[in-house]
């Protein structure tokens, strides 16, 4: 099973090159599962259609902002059960913004065995200053997922989205299992250290330049996208065969997004 989670940039900076970038990177890359984040969708035109071609069942976030920007969930089989939740935690939480939100649907994956899964978009506040906030999206967006998947022998549970902190904020730190917040504590195994211990993994960072020529000309490189595998017991519940960046060098000039991208491939434990 391979997922994958992507910030598109929305149709932002030369579109019709990134466009054709993309299309040809995610049909070679054939993900099962996709979160994507700065997805657009109007009524004349579905950006995660175009660029995922047919053969996906897709759900958006309801609402969105003015021109279309939101998330997604793409997946290769139909999507049972489907929830949503706005994350507007604080008045600092701008509802007319599309961050601040969770996404999950259950999928069931023929190779998982009869076993559910929940596949989950989580897209929290991206201010710097707005961790308070964060955490408090955190709690809630993983309180909804427990509603859902309740026992860990039952259902599978993957994490993905673009958190818009590092992994050493309280937040994320929640989601690894390393630190309770507001009197909750969960376990999920961040899937990029589990195969990359040493490596700073950074999926935004000005070694893109569509960073530093966008909003964030100062801006010097974190890891802020995701995936995570919940754990249950003594471990993660679906063993990792290999995670590696997407998106992460340029075509003939030409970047596919400000954001790297991530993907694993994920197995049934024996």
């Amino acid at each position: 099973m391979r997922v994958a989670t992507l910030n598109l940039w929305a149709r932002h900076g030369s579109w019709s090159r990134r466009r054709q970038l993309l299309i040809d990177g995610l049909r070679d890359l054939d993900p099962d599962l996709v979160a994507l984040q700065e997805s657009v969708v109007t009524d004349d035109y579905d950006q995660v259609v175009d660029l995922l071609g047919p053969g996906y069942h897709v759900v958006h976030q309801e609402g969105g902002e003015a021109d279309g920007t939101r998330a997604s969930i793409a997946s290769r089989w139909p999507l049972r059960e489907v929830r949503q939740m706005r994350l507007d935690v604080t008045s600092r939480v701008d509802p007319s913004e599309f961050a601040g939100w969770v996404g999950l649907a259950e999928v069931l994956v023929p190779e998982l065995r009869g076993v559910p899964l929940l596949f989950v978009n989580h897209k929290p506040s991206f201010r710097l200053g707005h961790e308070h906030e964060r955490e408090l999206q955190a709690v809630r967006a993983a309180r909804l997922v427990e509603e859902v998947a309740g026992d860990g022998d039952r259902v599978h549970v993957v994490v993905a989205g673009d958190f818009d902190a590092p992994p050493e904020s309280a937040g994320v730190r929640f989601w690894a299992g390393l630190q309770s917040l507001e009197g909750m504590s969960v376990a999920y195994r961040d899937v990029w250290r589990w195969a990359h211990p040493d490596a700073p993994g950074h999926t935004f960072t000005p070694v893109n330049p569509l960073v530093r020529s966008g909003n964030w000309p100062l801006e010097t490189g974190r890891r802020i996208d995701y995936l995570f595998v919940r754990c249950h017991g003594n471990g993660p519940t679906l063993r990792l065969v290999n995670c590696r960046q997407i998106f992460d060098h340029p075509v003939d000039g030409v970047w596919a997004s400000d954001h790297f991208g991530l993907m694993a491939d994920l197995e049934a434990m024996p």
